[in-house]
């Protein structure tokens, strides 16, 4: 079954194989069941913590398993990966295990800390090449190094023993239930980690059946799946870096084709409800990524009740840089963040009229900016409005429009939009 790349599936003995070599840096991370998602879903809901690895994500598994099957003749020679995330972490930690030379290719736009993290994990085994404006434009370099230098590339997702290495997860997960699973929610980026899990499930466990979850705004494995062929998106949102990818894998796609039940995608606002939550419930600290699979759990609340569920939480490299979009990202998509363009009178008092007259008892104004034309009678001001509830915006509007202060609702004009969010 493994002759060709469309029905390439990996079999037990190559996982079990992969796990005996991932032992020497992967820890057997805990499988804990959720009081707080038990209890909300009335199930047995577990969390498979990968974000408790040393580098933080399940990637090491793949990608050290993928290097030390390599040739003396290989090995010799160094590697090559592009990655502006978790598999370059890997990598790099694999790279100074093994005592292997690696080159590894990221944005120039990389933020300083992912940087810094992966030339601590590679420590001097490692170089970091600094290229480019995007993913796209380091992988090209990287790739044209492996040809000029004779080195093996270790693609992040669509390579034979990166999925048998991601596929140890989903082999720890059968021993750690005590029970049969009914269900397995698994985030989808490139598609290594899915592809690996549903084929351990599927000689393993059968009976489970294995979701995929990926991000709203890059959703190329359901995409994939519904033209019947791997398809590249035009367009995707980068918001969720660890599973936001234009193409899924090419061996990937053939094995969820085949083994998985079914993918479905989730709004990013949804996703950044679900790292507040966890942090503030659970003090657990994921990455968008690392929430995709606790995000969708509403939409199979009805499928999953008293069943037992399993949702793998995938990373935790989450920069704190960008707490301030994670929060304006939930509360948008909770209908209580709003943005106007408000036509303010050029009188005094005219902005203490607005915030006695218009806005509610519990409405808060987050965002005002103003510039004022004095030729004109009327300066326009962008306002951010917090409320309270969503059912707190009709009435709010309705007071903008009978004071005459309305101009404009921003919240569903993206091309106006994007310019604050």
């Amino acid at each position: 079954m493994e002759e060709t790349l469309k029905t390439y599936i990996p079999t037990l003995k190559s996982v079990t194989d992969a796990a005996n070599r991932v032992r020497k840096v992967v820890s057997k991370t805990p499988f804990m069941r959720s009081f707080t998602y038990s209890k909300k879903y009335e199930a047995e809901v577990f969390l498979k913590r990968e974000d408790l690895q040393q580098v933080r994500s399940y990637k090491i598994r793949g990608a050290f398993n993928k290097i030390s099957t390599l040739t003396d003749e290989q090995k010799q020679a160094g590697i090559v990966c592009a990655s502006a995330g978790n598999h370059a972490q890997g990598v790099a930690l694999s790279c100074a295990k093994l005592h292997i030379k690696g080159a590894i290719y990221m944005p120039a736009t990389t933020p300083k800390q992912k940087v810094e993290q992966v030339q601590m994990f590679g420590d001097t085994w490692v170089e970091v090449v600094l290229t480019g404006d995007t993913f796209d434009d380091a992988y090209a370099k990287a790739s044209e190094a492996c040809i000029s230098q004779h080195k093996t590339f270790v693609h992040p997702f669509d390579d034979e023993k990166i999925i048998e290495g991601q596929a140890t997860v989903g082999l720890e997960m059968v021993t750690q239930s005590e029970k049969p699973l009914d269900y397995v929610f698994v985030p989808v980026g490139g598609g290594g980690l899915i592809a690996g899990l549903s084929s351990v499930f599927h000689h393993l466990s059968p009976k489970t059946k294995i979701i995929g979850v990926e991000p709203g705004g890059a959703p190329a494995m359901m995409n994939s799946l519904l033209q019947k062929e791997n398809t590249t998106l035009t367009e995707i949102d980068k918001f969720v870096d660890g599973a936001a990818v234009q193409r899924v894998g090419e061996r990937n796609f053939s094995i969820v084709q085949q083994l998985v039940d079914q993918v479905v995608s989730v709004p990013e606002g949804k996703i950044c409800q679900t790292i507040l939550d966890l942090y503030n419930r659970d003090a657990i600290v994921v990455e968008p990524a690392g929430a995709l699979t606790l995000a969708v759990l509403d939409q199979f609340k009805e499928e999953i009740r008293g069943k037992n569920i399993a949702c793998v939480v995938s990373g935790s490299n989450n920069d704190i840089t960008r707490t301030p979009e994670i929060k304006e990202r939930a509360l948008l998509y909770q209908g209580l963040k709003h943005y106007f363009i408000i036509k303010f009178p050029q009188r005094a008092g005219a902005l203490k009229e607005f915030v006695a007259d218009v806005l509610g008892n519990t409405d808060d104004i987050t965002y005002f900016e103003y510039s004022k034309k004095t030729s004109r009678e009327q300066g326009p001001a962008i306002v951010g409005i917090e409320i309270k509830s969503p059912e707190d915006l009709e009435p709010l509007v309705e007071r903008m429009h009978k004071r005459k202060f309305f101009g404009e609702y921003l919240n569903d004009k993206p091309e106006l939009f994007q310019l604050l969010v």
